[in-house]
């Protein structure tokens, strides 16, 4: 366990054992004590980095989502047309699909604590409207929401499909919803 005041890297442990905590068990299954554990900091750290644990779970879940549009920005960045563009949004669902279980998890997780929590949905809207901004940069506002939900839909299926389905198919669904707008 590390000790001292001169540990820089304590916030960040305790965050990566969150979001590791919860992926192994839910955010049901998340406690302080639990947390503290894992990162191998003493239980006052926890109180003493953050207002309690919806504070805690709120900065876990955006280092997460943050991790996830860092996904977005590779894939989306580089396109210099509109047949690029849509070939990298096929990229980057089958990138996510076939991404850690971890990833998948968290993604649901944090939906799950959207849904059941209004205090968090501020973040799940920060979350769609970023990474909308990211599919605007190719694709129309209207064509850019649509396809920002193809791809959570279309990851989760890939995902959890026994026999996932191949990049042809996304690549043909994202073609059907660009093919009007910008």
């Amino acid at each position: 366990m590390a000790t001292g005041h001169a540990d820089p890297q304590r916030r960040a442990r305790i965050i990566a054992a969150t979001l590791d905590l919860i992926a192994d068990e839910g955010v049901a299954g998340v406690s302080h004590r639990k947390i503290a554990a894992r990162a191998g900091v003493p239980l006052g750290s926890m109180t003493y980095h953050f207002g309690g644990m919806d504070d805690l779970l709120r900065e876990a879940f955006r280092h997460f989502t943050d991790h996830v549009l860092a996904l977005f920005d590779a894939h989306l960045a580089p396109p210099a047309d509109r047949d690029q563009a849509r070939a990298a949004v096929a990229d980057l669902v089958h990138t996510l699909s076939e991404g850690s279980r971890r990833d998948l998890v968290l993604t649901q997780e944090l939906y799950t604590l959207a849904a059941r929590r209004p205090a968090f949905r501020e973040l799940t809207h920060e979350w769609m409207a970023r990474s909308r901004s990211h599919l605007e940069k190719h694709f129309d506002p209207g064509t850019a929401r649509q396809l920002d939900a193809l791809i959570e839909g279309l990851a989760l299926h890939r995902a959890l499909a026994r026999e996932p389905h191949d990049r042809d198919l996304t690549l043909e669904a994202v073609t059907r919803i660009t093919a009007t707008g910008r």
